[in-house]
């Protein structure tokens, strides 16, 4: 069940993230690169504040798994760009199915991460 919660709350911090990214460029005629910046932002704070009070019921200090929850995103996005970058350059695998390849790693690492690094305590 956690996992299904996980992608829920990814969902909903993804739709909120793009959210900012178009109404920074449409509205606050914002770069798009700081409008990305922006709403990845965002995201990643609602992830981290939903995932640690609804998905994990986490109950440990705030600053330590913002920190930890920073670093597993760095590692998983960092496996999402590698996972897109050797199955289209490498293995030939459309450019679009390549990143679709990248959101798998990235949730299946950022998932593991969070449930036995930065939330490990709630219910293991």
């Amino acid at each position: 069940m956690r996992f299904v919660k996980f992608c829920i709350v990814g969902l909903l911090n993804t739709f909120a993230g793009l959210a900012v990214i178009y109404g920074a460029i449409r509205f606050g005629n914002v770069q798009y690169v700081i409008a990305n910046v922006m709403g990845f932002a965002v995201g990643t704070i609602i992830s981290f504040a939903l995932n640690r009070s609804w998905t994990f019921e986490f109950k440990g200090s705030i600053l330590h798994g913002a920190l930890q929850w920073a670093l597993v995103l760095a590692v998983a996005f960092t496996v999402n760009i590698f996972a897109v970058i050797v199955s289209h350059e490498y293995f030939g695998v459309d450019r679009y199915l390549s990143q679709a390849l990248g959101v798998l790693a990235y949730t299946g690492l950022s998932f593991l991460g969070a449930r036995f690094y930065v939330f490990r305590s709630a219910g293991i």
